[in-house]
């Protein structure tokens, strides 16, 4: 008969346990990292938008340019996202007003804000509103859906935040009393509760509804909104003037900030949510930096560098998430 392990040398023999971090294989790392890198191009390609939108401010007025440039946009997603809505009638009537509100607050009043503040404020000033964004998207987040911000993402986005003053005050944070804020500034301000709501609702779309054929619903349902306040614009205010600068700006935002970026915004919110995605707005005045180094031939000076870091080091604290642990036996 086999003599049996007293229960002291049973605990001896029995296998010891420790939490360790499994490495992502490649193909996990680029799926974790997919919806990020959309979102950085998406900053990429509206930085140009901030800034061409603020150069034809006295040219092209504020609703003309909006629908404008969502008149180029359903141009190149007809083709692409009329097929994909075939036999979905019935989903887009039951959504009707998700989509309706999606147009009002995503396309139509947000982007009127937007260029309307331009009009009367700087670049700086516009920057720093803009910044305020993912705040007001936390903050939706929580009263609608009931979401938290860890301590890591607000700390990131304190950190990115510093990083946008050290940029906008050239490193001397004294110029942060000289700031006067205007009409303008108020405006942009006040939109971005609706950029917060338009991000948060995204969630909300039926996963029957693709980015493509989703952003064409959206982006019809906008554009019969700001027709009629475009139409009294013209008449009774101000007609765009089109000089061969101001056509190609609006080809730029129709094709790149209105059809691509919105594409990218919307697949990326949906991947990781608003809260997440929010943090990535941080990115803009860093590129927006680059993009005046590049193509307006501004000099790059160390407060650039630091600033850009600091933003850089935020935006990755707020949207990274820690490597999960798993238990194995240890002999």
């Amino acid at each position: 008969m086999p003599r049996l392990t007293p229960p002291r040398e049973a605990d001896k023999l029995a296998p010891r346990f420790r939490e360790i971090p499994i490495p992502a294989k490649p193909a996990d790392r680029f799926e974790a990292l997919y919806p990020y890198l959309l979102l950085t191009l998406c900053m990429v390609i509206w930085s140009g938008n901030w800034v061409l939108g603020r150069a034809v401010r006295d040219d092209v007025p504020p609703v003309a340019l909006t629908f404008a440039r969502w008149a180029i946009s359903a141009l190149c997603l007809a083709p692409l996202a009329i097929p994909r809505l075939k036999g979905k009638g019935a989903i887009l009537k039951r959504h009707a007003g998700l989509i309706a509100a999606l147009g009002f607050l995503g396309v139509g009043f947000f982007q009127v804000a937007v260029y309307t503040g331009l009009r009367f404020t700087g670049a700086i000033n516009a920057v720093l509103m803009n910044s305020v964004a993912p705040m007001f998207i936390i903050a939706i987040a929580w009263l609608i859906d009931g979401d938290r911000v860890t301590p890591r993402q607000f700390l990131g986005m304190l950190i990115s935040f510093a990083g946008i003053v050290v940029i906008v005050t050239r490193g001397e944070f004294e110029q942060l009393l000289h700031l006067h804020f205007n009409i303008g500034d108020l405006i942009i301000f006040f939109a971005m509760p609706a950029w917060g709501f338009y991000c948060v609702l995204l969630r909300r779309v039926p996963k029957s509804l693709d980015t493509l054929g989703l952003l064409f619903a959206v982006n019809i349902a906008g554009l019969a909104m700001i027709a009629p306040a475009a139409a009294v614009e013209v008449l009774f205010f101000q007609a765009p003037r089109w000089t061969l600068f101001n056509l190609g700006t609006v080809l730029y935002i129709g094709v790149f900030a209105s059809f691509l970026a919105y594409i990218c915004w919307n697949r990326g919110v949906e991947l990781v949510g608003a809260n997440r995605a929010g943090f990535t707005t941080h990115l803009l005045p860093a590129f927006t930096t680059l993009l005046a180094v590049i193509f307006l031939g501004e000099e790059l000076h160390p407060y650039h560098i630091v600033g850009i870091a600091v933003v850089l080091f935020g935006v990755y604290l707020a949207t990274s998430a820690r490597r999960k642990a798993v238990a194995i036996a240890v002999d």
